[in-house]
Protein backbone atom coordinates (compact mmCIF):
# COMPACT_ATOMS: atom_id res chain seq x y z
CA UNK A 1 0.00 0.00 0.00
CA UNK A 2 1.19 3.17 -1.26
CA UNK A 3 1.90 5.91 1.81
CA UNK A 4 -0.46 8.70 2.13
CA UNK A 5 1.83 11.99 2.06
CA UNK A 6 1.28 13.87 4.70
CA UNK A 7 1.66 18.40 4.05
CA UNK A 8 2.08 19.69 7.12
CA UNK A 9 2.00 23.46 6.25
CA UNK A 10 3.54 26.57 8.82
CA UNK A 11 4.68 29.82 8.74
CA UNK A 12 8.04 29.38 10.24
CA UNK A 13 9.68 26.00 11.02
CA UNK A 14 12.69 24.76 12.66
CA UNK A 15 15.50 26.03 13.17
CA UNK A 16 13.56 28.76 13.78
CA UNK A 17 12.37 28.67 17.32
CA UNK A 18 9.30 28.68 19.08
CA UNK A 19 5.99 27.04 20.11
CA UNK A 20 4.38 26.20 16.82
CA UNK A 21 7.46 25.55 15.29
CA UNK A 22 8.05 22.83 17.91
CA UNK A 23 4.56 21.47 17.32
CA UNK A 24 4.71 21.37 13.86
CA UNK A 25 8.04 19.64 14.02
CA UNK A 26 6.49 16.86 16.25
CA UNK A 27 3.88 16.23 13.74
CA UNK A 28 6.16 15.88 10.86
CA UNK A 29 8.70 13.91 12.62
CA UNK A 30 5.26 11.49 13.57
CA UNK A 31 4.12 11.45 10.28
CA UNK A 32 7.56 10.07 9.15
CA UNK A 33 7.77 7.39 11.72
CA UNK A 34 4.54 6.30 10.55
CA UNK A 35 5.17 3.21 7.39
CA UNK A 36 1.28 4.44 5.88
CA UNK A 37 2.61 8.20 5.77
CA UNK A 38 4.95 10.35 4.55
CA UNK A 39 5.24 13.81 5.36
CA UNK A 40 6.23 16.86 3.58
CA UNK A 41 6.75 20.49 5.27
CA UNK A 42 5.71 23.75 3.48
CA UNK A 43 6.96 27.02 5.07
CA UNK A 44 8.33 29.92 4.88
CA UNK A 45 12.42 31.46 4.38
CA UNK A 46 13.58 33.68 7.22
CA UNK A 47 14.56 35.44 4.34
CA UNK A 48 15.69 35.89 0.38
CA UNK A 49 12.50 35.19 -2.55
CA UNK A 50 13.12 31.92 -4.08
CA UNK A 51 11.99 28.31 -2.69
CA UNK A 52 14.43 26.37 -1.28
CA UNK A 53 13.92 22.47 -0.72
CA UNK A 54 16.16 20.69 1.52
CA UNK A 55 15.51 17.59 4.20
CA UNK A 56 15.74 18.19 7.95
CA UNK A 57 15.92 15.22 9.84
CA UNK A 58 14.79 13.23 6.88
CA UNK A 59 12.02 15.20 6.12
CA UNK A 60 11.77 16.91 3.12
CA UNK A 61 10.87 20.61 3.79
CA UNK A 62 10.03 23.21 0.93
CA UNK A 63 11.13 26.63 1.95
CA UNK A 64 9.24 29.96 0.07
CA UNK A 65 10.39 32.89 -0.40
CA UNK A 66 8.60 36.23 1.74
CA UNK A 67 7.89 39.49 -0.13
CA UNK A 68 6.95 41.19 3.00
CA UNK A 69 6.72 40.95 6.93
CA UNK A 70 3.76 42.67 8.78
CA UNK A 71 4.71 42.83 11.69
CA UNK A 72 5.53 38.74 12.55
CA UNK A 73 3.88 37.97 9.49
CA UNK A 74 5.32 36.97 6.46
CA UNK A 75 3.38 37.72 3.25
CA UNK A 76 3.41 36.86 -0.81
CA UNK A 77 0.98 37.25 -3.58
CA UNK A 78 2.97 34.34 -5.00
CA UNK A 79 1.57 31.71 -2.14
CA UNK A 80 -1.47 30.38 -3.70
CA UNK A 81 -0.06 29.67 -6.89
CA UNK A 82 3.34 28.18 -5.00
CA UNK A 83 1.02 26.44 -2.41
CA UNK A 84 -1.23 24.63 -4.87
CA UNK A 85 1.90 23.66 -7.03
CA UNK A 86 3.72 22.01 -4.41
CA UNK A 87 0.55 19.97 -2.81
CA UNK A 88 0.09 18.28 -6.78
CA UNK A 89 4.04 18.30 -6.79
CA UNK A 90 4.68 16.46 -3.99
CA UNK A 91 1.10 13.93 -3.97
CA UNK A 92 0.18 15.91 -0.92
CA UNK A 93 -3.31 14.12 0.03
CA UNK A 94 -3.85 15.30 3.49
CA UNK A 95 -2.75 19.03 4.41
CA UNK A 96 -2.18 19.91 7.98
CA UNK A 97 -1.89 23.62 8.41
CA UNK A 98 -0.95 25.60 11.48
CA UNK A 99 -1.80 29.36 12.16
CA UNK A 100 -2.76 31.74 13.87
CA UNK A 101 -0.62 34.07 11.69
CA UNK A 102 -2.68 34.84 8.70
CA UNK A 103 -1.58 34.29 5.56
CA UNK A 104 0.08 30.88 4.36
CA UNK A 105 -1.66 28.28 6.98
CA UNK A 106 -5.53 29.73 5.54
CA UNK A 107 -4.05 29.58 1.92
CA UNK A 108 -2.98 26.35 1.95
CA UNK A 109 -6.54 25.31 3.47
CA UNK A 110 -8.52 27.06 0.58
CA UNK A 111 -6.46 25.82 -2.27
CA UNK A 112 -6.04 22.34 -0.77
CA UNK A 113 -9.10 21.67 -3.19
CA UNK A 114 -10.48 17.62 -2.28
CA UNK A 115 -7.33 16.84 -0.41
CA UNK A 116 -8.14 16.07 3.57
CA UNK A 117 -7.34 19.49 5.44
CA UNK A 118 -6.65 19.54 9.15
CA UNK A 119 -6.45 23.08 10.72
CA UNK A 120 -4.04 23.30 14.00
CA UNK A 121 -5.35 26.75 15.02
CA UNK A 122 -2.65 27.58 18.42
CA UNK A 123 -4.05 30.61 19.77
CA UNK A 124 -7.32 32.57 21.20
CA UNK A 125 -8.16 35.90 19.66
CA UNK A 126 -4.51 38.00 18.68
CA UNK A 127 -6.18 41.28 19.29
CA UNK A 128 -3.51 43.09 21.69
CA UNK A 129 -6.01 45.42 23.28
CA UNK A 130 -3.46 48.39 23.56
CA UNK A 131 -3.59 52.07 22.64
CA UNK A 132 -0.41 51.66 20.50
CA UNK A 133 -1.86 48.57 18.25
CA UNK A 134 -4.99 49.99 16.99
CA UNK A 135 -4.52 49.98 13.62
CA UNK A 136 -2.96 45.99 14.09
CA UNK A 137 -6.22 45.22 16.18
CA UNK A 138 -8.57 46.71 13.50
CA UNK A 139 -7.05 44.62 11.19
CA UNK A 140 -7.02 41.35 13.35
CA UNK A 141 -10.91 41.84 14.49
CA UNK A 142 -11.91 42.37 10.63
CA UNK A 143 -10.07 38.83 9.90
CA UNK A 144 -11.05 36.95 13.07
CA UNK A 145 -14.51 37.77 12.18
CA UNK A 146 -14.78 37.69 8.45
CA UNK A 147 -12.01 35.36 7.24
CA UNK A 148 -11.32 33.15 10.30
CA UNK A 149 -14.69 31.32 9.74
CA UNK A 150 -14.35 30.92 6.18
CA UNK A 151 -11.01 28.94 6.91
CA UNK A 152 -12.82 26.99 9.78
CA UNK A 153 -15.81 26.44 7.40
CA UNK A 154 -13.63 25.25 4.92
CA UNK A 155 -11.41 22.47 7.16
CA UNK A 156 -12.35 19.09 7.39
CA UNK A 157 -10.98 19.04 11.11
CA UNK A 158 -10.21 21.55 12.96
CA UNK A 159 -7.53 21.23 15.99
CA UNK A 160 -8.27 23.38 19.01
CA UNK A 161 -4.48 23.15 21.01
CA UNK A 162 -6.22 24.40 24.32
CA UNK A 163 -9.39 25.55 25.50
CA UNK A 164 -9.26 29.10 24.69
CA UNK A 165 -8.13 28.09 21.10
CA UNK A 166 -10.25 30.07 18.72
CA UNK A 167 -11.14 26.86 17.00
CA UNK A 168 -12.10 25.18 20.61
CA UNK A 169 -15.99 25.00 20.81
CA UNK A 170 -16.57 23.90 16.90
CA UNK A 171 -18.51 21.33 15.99
CA UNK A 172 -15.93 19.44 13.91
CA UNK A 173 -12.97 20.63 16.73
CA UNK A 174 -10.83 18.21 18.47
CA UNK A 175 -8.49 18.76 21.44
CA UNK A 176 -4.45 17.85 20.74
CA UNK A 177 -2.45 20.09 23.14
CA UNK A 178 1.51 20.95 22.40
CA UNK A 179 3.41 18.25 23.85
CA UNK A 180 7.11 17.75 25.67
CA UNK A 181 9.75 15.31 25.16
CA UNK A 182 10.00 13.91 28.59
CA UNK A 183 13.05 11.56 27.80
CA UNK A 184 15.00 14.74 26.56
CA UNK A 185 13.62 17.20 29.28
CA UNK A 186 14.32 15.46 32.30
CA UNK A 187 14.56 16.40 36.21
CA UNK A 188 18.51 18.00 37.34
CA UNK A 189 18.78 18.89 40.64
CA UNK A 190 15.76 20.15 43.25
CA UNK A 191 15.20 23.74 42.30
CA UNK A 192 16.13 24.55 46.37
CA UNK A 193 19.65 23.81 45.27
CA UNK A 194 19.64 25.47 41.98
CA UNK A 195 21.27 28.69 41.59
CA UNK A 196 18.76 31.50 42.33
CA UNK A 197 18.00 32.00 38.37
CA UNK A 198 14.71 33.14 36.92
CA UNK A 199 14.29 31.90 33.62
CA UNK A 200 12.26 33.23 30.46
CA UNK A 201 11.91 31.30 27.35
CA UNK A 202 9.90 32.91 24.23
CA UNK A 203 10.01 35.06 21.46
CA UNK A 204 10.71 39.01 21.95
CA UNK A 205 9.43 40.65 19.61
CA UNK A 206 8.07 44.41 19.27
CA UNK A 207 4.89 43.02 17.73
CA UNK A 208 5.08 40.25 20.55
CA UNK A 209 4.54 42.51 23.64
CA UNK A 210 1.54 40.52 24.82
CA UNK A 211 4.24 38.06 26.00
CA UNK A 212 4.78 40.76 28.98
CA UNK A 213 8.32 40.62 29.08
CA UNK A 214 8.34 44.18 30.37
CA UNK A 215 6.10 43.32 33.35
CA UNK A 216 8.86 40.67 34.32
CA UNK A 217 11.53 42.69 33.74
CA UNK A 218 10.02 45.37 35.99
CA UNK A 219 8.78 42.78 38.76
CA UNK A 220 12.51 41.53 39.06
CA UNK A 221 13.32 45.32 39.63
CA UNK A 222 11.17 45.91 42.09
CA UNK A 223 11.47 42.42 44.26
CA UNK A 224 13.28 41.94 47.18
CA UNK A 225 14.57 38.63 45.93
CA UNK A 226 17.48 36.70 47.68
CA UNK A 227 21.05 37.75 47.13
CA UNK A 228 22.40 36.30 43.61
CA UNK A 229 18.83 36.34 42.65
CA UNK A 230 19.36 36.52 38.44
CA UNK A 231 16.95 36.80 35.79
CA UNK A 232 17.96 35.46 31.81
CA UNK A 233 16.21 35.87 29.17
CA UNK A 234 16.25 33.07 26.39
CA UNK A 235 14.83 33.97 22.68
CA UNK A 236 15.57 36.96 20.35
CA UNK A 237 13.97 39.71 18.62
CA UNK A 238 13.83 43.19 17.83
CA UNK A 239 12.39 44.41 21.46
CA UNK A 240 14.91 42.66 23.21
CA UNK A 241 17.71 45.46 23.47
CA UNK A 242 14.44 47.42 24.93
CA UNK A 243 14.17 44.83 27.71
CA UNK A 244 17.56 45.15 28.38
CA UNK A 245 17.59 49.27 28.29
CA UNK A 246 15.06 48.87 30.75
CA UNK A 247 16.78 46.92 33.15
CA UNK A 248 19.41 49.70 33.15
CA UNK A 249 17.48 52.51 33.79
CA UNK A 250 15.74 50.21 36.37
CA UNK A 251 19.46 49.51 38.36
CA UNK A 252 19.71 45.57 36.92
CA UNK A 253 21.11 45.65 34.68
CA UNK A 254 23.91 43.38 36.33
CA UNK A 255 22.20 40.94 36.88
CA UNK A 256 20.04 40.34 33.66
CA UNK A 257 21.26 37.79 31.53
CA UNK A 258 20.43 37.33 27.58
CA UNK A 259 21.38 34.20 26.26
CA UNK A 260 19.84 34.62 22.48
CA UNK A 261 17.73 31.60 20.94
CA UNK A 262 18.84 28.32 22.61
CA UNK A 263 17.81 25.00 20.95
CA UNK A 264 18.27 21.03 21.37
CA UNK A 265 20.78 20.44 25.05
CA UNK A 266 21.13 24.01 25.59
CA UNK A 267 17.47 24.91 25.92
CA UNK A 268 17.42 21.76 27.94
CA UNK A 269 20.18 22.66 30.40
CA UNK A 270 18.68 26.94 30.82
CA UNK A 271 15.51 24.99 31.42
CA UNK A 272 17.08 22.16 34.11
CA UNK A 273 19.65 24.95 35.86
CA UNK A 274 16.29 27.44 36.48
CA UNK A 275 15.30 27.89 39.56
CA UNK A 276 11.61 29.19 38.61
CA UNK A 277 10.86 29.05 34.75
CA UNK A 278 8.27 32.97 34.17
CA UNK A 279 5.78 33.32 31.44
CA UNK A 280 3.80 36.58 32.03
CA UNK A 281 1.64 36.38 29.13
CA UNK A 282 -0.99 39.37 28.79
CA UNK A 283 -3.62 38.05 26.45
CA UNK A 284 -5.57 35.47 25.23
CA UNK A 285 -3.32 35.02 22.37
CA UNK A 286 -1.15 33.00 24.79
CA UNK A 287 -3.53 29.64 24.60
CA UNK A 288 -1.05 27.37 25.67
CA UNK A 289 2.57 28.11 26.99
CA UNK A 290 4.78 25.39 25.70
CA UNK A 291 7.96 26.71 28.07
CA UNK A 292 5.82 26.18 30.71
CA UNK A 293 5.41 22.38 29.77
CA UNK A 294 9.23 22.12 29.39
CA UNK A 295 9.64 23.33 32.82
CA UNK A 296 7.46 20.94 34.28
CA UNK A 297 8.97 18.06 32.50
CA UNK A 298 12.54 19.35 33.98
CA UNK A 299 11.04 19.34 37.49
CA UNK A 300 11.23 22.99 37.47
CA UNK A 301 8.49 25.12 39.32
CA UNK A 302 6.80 27.83 37.47
CA UNK A 303 4.94 31.35 37.47
CA UNK A 304 2.71 32.36 35.34
CA UNK A 305 -0.08 34.67 34.19
CA UNK A 306 -3.79 33.71 35.10
CA UNK A 307 -4.88 34.48 31.00
CA UNK A 308 -5.10 32.07 27.94
CA UNK A 309 -4.33 29.08 28.44
CA UNK A 310 -2.25 28.93 31.02
CA UNK A 311 -4.61 27.54 34.13
CA UNK A 312 -5.40 25.08 32.22
CA UNK A 313 -2.16 23.94 32.34
CA UNK A 314 -0.83 24.92 35.52
CA UNK A 315 -2.69 24.33 38.71
CA UNK A 316 -2.29 27.28 40.91
CA UNK A 317 -0.46 26.21 43.91
CA UNK A 318 0.43 22.87 42.98
CA UNK A 319 2.85 23.11 40.00
CA UNK A 320 3.66 26.71 40.16
CA UNK A 321 1.71 30.11 41.09
CA UNK A 322 -0.45 31.98 39.01
CA UNK A 323 -1.20 35.72 38.90
CA UNK A 324 -3.59 38.30 37.60
CA UNK A 325 -1.57 39.67 34.13
CA UNK A 326 0.40 42.80 33.73
CA UNK A 327 0.45 42.68 37.64
CA UNK A 328 4.24 43.48 38.37
CA UNK A 329 4.03 43.51 42.36
CA UNK A 330 2.05 40.23 42.16
CA UNK A 331 4.74 38.34 39.89
CA UNK A 332 7.69 39.89 42.26
CA UNK A 333 5.96 38.28 45.30
CA UNK A 334 5.08 34.84 43.62
CA UNK A 335 8.79 35.15 42.17
CA UNK A 336 9.69 35.66 45.70
CA UNK A 337 7.88 33.16 47.31
CA UNK A 338 9.48 30.14 45.46
CA UNK A 339 13.24 31.81 45.48
CA UNK A 340 13.11 32.09 49.45
CA UNK A 341 10.77 28.16 50.04
CA UNK A 342 12.59 25.29 49.23
CA UNK A 343 10.21 23.00 50.26
CA UNK A 344 7.54 24.35 48.23
CA UNK A 345 10.01 24.75 45.46
CA UNK A 346 11.12 21.24 45.35
CA UNK A 347 7.01 20.02 45.98
CA UNK A 348 5.78 22.15 43.03
CA UNK A 349 8.76 21.09 40.74
CA UNK A 350 7.72 17.28 41.15
CA UNK A 351 4.43 17.80 40.89
CA UNK A 352 4.94 19.39 37.51
CA UNK A 353 7.51 16.56 36.17
CA UNK A 354 4.45 13.84 37.18
CA UNK A 355 2.17 16.32 35.22
CA UNK A 356 4.14 17.00 32.15
CA UNK A 357 4.75 12.86 32.16
CA UNK A 358 0.74 12.22 32.54
CA UNK A 359 -0.67 14.69 30.40
CA UNK A 360 2.00 16.17 27.85
CA UNK A 361 4.18 13.74 26.56
CA UNK A 362 4.64 14.00 22.91
CA UNK A 363 4.00 10.26 21.43
CA UNK A 364 0.53 9.95 22.88
CA UNK A 365 -0.77 13.53 21.54
CA UNK A 366 1.01 12.69 18.65
CA UNK A 367 -0.59 9.20 17.73
CA UNK A 368 -3.92 11.40 17.41
CA UNK A 369 -2.43 13.28 14.58
CA UNK A 370 -1.37 9.95 12.53
CA UNK A 371 -5.00 8.42 13.36
CA UNK A 372 -6.60 11.47 11.66
CA UNK A 373 -4.39 11.56 8.88
CA UNK A 374 -4.90 7.82 8.10
CA UNK A 375 -8.39 7.83 8.48
CA UNK A 376 -8.99 6.28 11.50
CA UNK A 377 -10.44 8.80 14.06
CA UNK A 378 -8.81 11.37 16.03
Amino acid sequence: MTPRTVAVVAPYYPPKIGGVERYAEQVARAVADDPALTPVVITTRPTGLRTLVGTQDGVTVVRLGAWARISNTPVSPLWPLQVRYWLRRTGAEVVNAHAPVPGLADIAVLVAGRRETVLTYHAGSMVKGGPADRLTDRVLTWYERHVLPRVFARAGTLVAVSPVSLASGHPRAVEISPGVDVERFTPGDPPSTRARTLVYVGRMDRSSAWKGVEVLVRAFAEADLPDGALLRLVGGGDALPDHLALAERLGVADRVEATGELGGDELVRAVRSAAVLVLPSLTEAESFGMSLIEAMACGTPVVGSAIGGIPHVVEDGVQGLLVPPGDAKALAAACRTLLSDPRLADRMGAAGRDRAVDRYAWPALTARYRRIFRGDGG
